[in-house]
């Protein structure tokens, strides 16, 4: 039975934006290990299904797209996000 898990995607640490991060994404869980190709070097594996992701509007709609897929699942919750508050001159004391 195929393993997925459902999260949102979070913010770009190197950017202010926070943009399609209300969006849920539904990854598949690898099968099999990565293993070094003998030509180039790369890591890679037989396993297609790392290269789907499927995004989600709600949370909701992404358990039951897994429940009627038959999928076995795990949602990781969103991290609080907590704002730290400070002024300029903070920065001087």
């Amino acid at each position: 039975m195929a393993k997925a898990r459902i999260f949102q995607r979070p913010k770009n640490a190197m950017q202010s934006g926070r943009s399609r991060t209300d969006r849920w994404l539904l990854e598949f869980e690898p099968v099999e290990a990565k293993r070094p190709d003998p030509l180039t070097g790369w890591a890679g594996s037989g396993d297609t299904r790392e290269q789907v992701g499927l995004g989600f509007g709600t949370a909701e709609d992404a358990i039951a797209y897994a429940e009627k897929n038959g999928l076995a699942f795990e949602v990781i919750p969103a991290p609080v996000r907590t704002l730290k508050l400070q002024a300029y001159a903070d920065n001087f004391r």
